[in-house]
């Protein structure tokens, strides 16, 4: 059983997908309706912004998400299939559209009403996040429990990663706790405190757009974040969206119950290879891959 995981926000890097995307020119429409619909030149933006551009929410979560699109389109030109979808917060988008859930055109109405909304959520809160890592999610749980400042669990990457936001007074109060235990305090270039209760105000704005897509069945097995597990009820997305804004990814969860459903080969999509790196710190017998250059492709290790 083959999953396709889509990568999330903090991945993106200059120049992302744009060898594959001259490779193949079938993939210009995704750029084309991105940009149609954001309003600005998103080929530009993916290939040649520079760090600092490309790093602001309201560019690189569409990025991303074109980028993971183009990695797959490409993919699946020379054969790729794939039987479940699964992505990393932002990636839950790529995930809905690689699944059939939604058209390319409503991703990147939501992607842009999302981008905006929480870009926004953290220009006016002062939130910021750090990765702890070497301890288990019991132990961060418990400390952030105890703080005073608010700091709260938020990414369940792997066993040994979690990753927290809150205010930069709750990270600093738990980070020599932390250190005591021997973990690894990572802090994290973020814009805002993803994930959690800063994000409210986002999730409102985004509801009101989620409300007015269509979202049908999906065609392969759909694991989300919110949940941990396979999803099987569809009947109100933008609700679980919107609160999927403010809510812990549960990614570590999410790769227990791919891999008790039977996956054992597991090909993310996009830039960077985070999640490959969670796969193959969280089982040492399955396959795990990533796609985001063109020799991906043109192997033969993702095929088959």
């Amino acid at each position: 059983m083959t999953i396709s995981l889509f990568s999330g926000q903090g991945s993106q890097t200059k120049g992302m997908g744009a060898d594959i995307a001259e490779a193949f020119p079938e993939t210009a429409e995704i750029y084309d309706i991105g940009s149609e619909i954001l309003g600005f030149d998103l080929r530009a933006i993916c290939h040649e912004a520079e760090d600092e551009e490309l790093a602001k929410t309201i560019y690189s979560q569409p990025a991303i998400m074109a980028t993971s699109m183009v990695c797959l389109r490409a993919a699946q030109s020379k054969g790729f299939t794939f039987d479940g979808v699964a992505g990393h917060s932002l990636g839950e988008y790529s995930a809905m559209y690689a699944s059939g859930m939604i058209t390319l055109e409503d991703a990147f109405r939501l992607i842009k009403a999302r981008a905006a909304a929480m870009d926004e959520a953290a220009s006016t809160t002062n939130g910021t996040m750090a990765a702890i890592v070497k301890i288990g999610a019991d132990k961060v749980e418990e400390v952030c429990a105890a703080a005073k400042e608010y700091v709260v669990p938020v990414n369940y990457n792997s066993p040994l990663q979690t990753v927290i936001a809150g205010t930069p007074e709750g990270i600093e109060e738990v980070a020599p706790i932390f250190k005591e235990m021997k973990a690894r305090v990572m802090p994290l270039k973020v814009a805002g405190a993803f994930h959690s209760k800063f994000m409210q105000s986002a999730a409102d704005k985004f509801y009101e757009t989620a409300k007015t897509v269509t979202f049908k069945a999906p065609q392969v097995k759909y694991y989300s974040n919110l949940t941990g597990g396979e999803l099987t009820d569809f009947s109100d997305m933008p609700s679980m969206l919107a609160k999927h804004i403010v809510s812990p990814v549960r990614f570590s969860e999410e790769l227990v119950a791919m891999k008790n459903a039977g996956a054992d080969k597991f090909v993310e999509f996009g830039p960077g290879k985070t999640l490959t790196g969670l796969v193959k710190k969280t089982f040492k017998d399955v396959e795990a891959y990533n796609v985001e250059k063109i020799e991906a492709i043109e192997g033969d290790k993702i095929y088959g």
